[in-house]
């Protein structure tokens, strides 16, 4: 478990040990708002794991204030996509190695009517707003997902994509701090259509483990079937477009390990 807070992150291991009877839980740190804290968990598994199996990229932030990461992105792209794009790309080799291998995606429905802002990813230049900002980290997540798929073609490594449902979690307290009035007359009949947690996992385990999945590497899932992406979660050209310069800002040539 890759955890920013380990302290919250050890609470939860605990709960999968005493669940499971598994004692083979391990907790790490791992910060995705910064390269260096990807690099050095990279680095770490790397020297104490011999495979890595599933690889399931779940951290977030949701409609957050503007914010910068220390290495100067955007938090909401720089969380969402950029540090999950640096850590995935990193640990490659050790999936192709152990494939067949998985690597989940946890995207949204937010991608759809989502833009890569290309001449301004940052929002340096245009006014910000954060669910514009989010629904462009959410298309991220689509489109690393499909150009990861073209890139793994025929090594083994299946790659996909979700939308995990509306969760009762603590990812949402943005909204309630930009549209308050509207998230109070909104919560109670809200919290009867939202997911638990135990719910909103699921089609992130259904990727990770269900048989002859591999056909379908690239693809966009929810509820636990094959979703049709919006049209801009289809686009190669952005995809393609996106990869190069994704790997141009954390610094990630081929052969960088």
């Amino acid at each position: 478990m890759a955890c920013r807070d380990t302290l919250r992150g050890e609470v939860a291991a605990s709960e999968v040990r005493q669940d499971t009877g598994n004692g083979n839980v391990v907790v790490r740190q791992l910060d995705l708002s910064s390269l260096t804290s990807v690099r050095q968990f990279v680095n770490k598994l790397c020297a104490t794991e011999d495979r890595l199996d599933i690889l399931i990229n779940n951290a977030g932030v949701m409609m957050c204030p503007k914010s910068l990461t220390e290495d100067g992105f955007e938090t909401q792209l720089g969380v969402n996509h950029l540090g999950h794009f640096l850590l995935t790309i990193l640990l490659l080799d050790m999936l192709k190695s152990s494939a067949p291998s998985r690597i989940v995606n946890v995207a949204s429905i937010a991608h759809v009517g989502g833009k890569i802002n290309f001449e301004d990813l940052f929002y340096n230049k245009t006014p910000y707003d954060s669910l514009v900002s989010y629904r462009q980290s959410k298309l991220a997540n689509l489109l690393f997902t499909r150009e990861l798929s073209r890139r793994t073609r025929a090594s083994g490594v299946s790659v996909f994509a979700l939308h995990p449902g509306v969760i009762r979690t603590e990812l949402g307290r943005h909204v309630q701090t930009r549209f308050p009035l509207l998230s109070t007359v909104l919560q109670a009949p809200a919290l009867l259509l939202m997911k638990t947690p135990k719910q909103g996992a699921q089609t992130s385990i259904y990727c990770a483990v269900t048989e002859g999945l591999e056909v379908h590497s690239g693809c966009y899932f929810s509820d636990c079937r094959l979703k049709e992406p919006a049209p801009e979660g289809k686009d190669d050209v952005a995809a393609m477009k996106l990869w190069d310069l994704s790997a141009k800002l954390v610094g990630y040539n081929e052969g960088d390990h």
